[in-house]
């Protein structure tokens, strides 16, 4: 298992960081450039583009285990040289690749959309529609929650809108050096340990894809650790965030017996600050009376910095909750029964309830200095 993991995460790695230290070099040429601004917190233009190595980081490992899969199963490649612990998967991986492929295919389109985006800013409804399309046809692809419903139409569109939230969330988070980058590659992580020990058999086409992306992620932050030599773009975000929902689907709405089903609220854990971040920005954005779509510094991060954080120091405390968050999901595989599942949900709840009040504080206190400034 061990080796598996390894070269799952070294994969996506090797290619992530090939393929973004060249699109460093060619962002400029491509007019990707990401330039300061009123809503920005770069003082220098920077190149964008990372989600590119983001994108073949996970599509090339996972393609070429597709043909490697099919080359053993057609007697091209001998099955000695296939890794014992994963022969017994095999069949499973060949049933799974039209699902697989509906997720890279999605991916694919969302990256193209945010290229188009980062170079000519594209308004957020044709943005919108095309994410909306994307989720029905990941949906038609096989990917579908059922959340234990016995109606498929309902849950298919639980699914679609799930994807669609998912798919803005980490764009949404997508304001700081190092930030969604690395909160995303968390977020991978523990649902890969979940999908690898939290059931009663290991997931291996969940968990290996989350691997991939977790090493593609970590080849990413290589140039985006603070200060950031480039970002990801909403090629990235758009990525990340919407494969992120879609392996979510797979690997949690599986069918458990009546006494493990609370599990289907791990990513309510995992993914808590990512939807507290998205669902906070909309309703500040919506009491003033402006558009859920328009950019401004209302974010989790730009919040903390009101608070006197240091930007570095904001993205490594939103790290570190995301984390706690995410050993919550994990809890709920320890435990059984709604009880103490429900206990969890409420230390994750308490927690983003105690960020919220000192945030709340923190706006507050600069709005009162702005009226006292003004009014001197």
């Amino acid at each position: 298992m061990w080796s598996l993991i390894v070269l799952s995460v070294l994969s996506g790695f090797g290619v992530s960081v090939l393929v973004t230290w060249l699109m460093l070099r060619l962002a400029p040429r491509l007019g990707l450039l990401d330039k300061p601004g009123v809503r920005k917190v770069h003082s220098v233009p920077t190149p964008m583009g990372g989600g590119v190595g983001i994108w073949l980081g996970v599509l090339l490992p996972l393609a070429g285990a597709q043909l490697a899969v099919a080359l053993v199963q057609h007697g091209m490649i001998s099955i000695d040289w296939v890794p014992g612990a994963l022969r017994p998967h095999l069949e499973g991986i060949a049933w799974r690749a039209p699902q697989l492929w509906a997720i890279l295919l999605g991916g694919t389109v969302l990256v193209t959309l945010g290229l188009l985006d980062d170079l000519h800013n594209l308004r957020w409804q044709p943005r919108l529609l095309v994410q909306l399309l994307v989720a029905c046809g990941v949906v038609a692809g096989g990917v579908r929650g059922s959340a234990f419903l016995s109606m498929a139409g309902l849950g298919g569109g639980l699914t679609v809108l799930w994807i669609v939230v998912m798919t803005n969330s980490f764009n949404f988070l997508d304001n700081m050096d190092g930030l969604s980058g690395g909160i995303a590659l968390i977020v991978s992580v523990m649902f890969a340990v979940i999908m690898l020990i939290g059931g009663p058999q290991p997931h291996w086409f969940v968990a290996a894809f989350l691997l991939i992306l977790a090493g593609s992620l970590a080849g990413f932050l290589v140039f985006n650790w603070p200060p950031a030599k480039i970002f990801m773009g909403d090629a990235g975000s758009n990525l990340i965030s919407m494969w992120l929902g879609c392996l979510v689907v797979v690997g949690t709405f599986y069918e458990y017996d009546r006494n493990s089903r609370h599990v289907i609220l791990a990513p309510l854990c995992v993914l808590a600050v990512p939807l507290y971040d998205f669902c906070s920005v909309v309703l500040i954005r919506l009491l003033q009376g402006r558009s859920p779509f328009h950019a401004d510094k209302s974010h989790f991060s730009h919040r903390l910095v009101e608070l006197g954080l240091s930007r570095h120091r904001a993205v490594l405390t939103i790290h570190l909750v995301t984390l706690t968050t995410g050993i919550g999901g994990l809890l709920l595989y320890q435990v059984s029964g709604w009880g103490g599942a429900c206990l969890i949900l409420l230390m994750v709840a308490c927690l983003l309830a105690v960020i919220a009040i000192l945030e709340t504080a923190g706006r507050r206190k600069s709005a009162r200095l702005e009226r006292e400034q003004s009014d001197s």
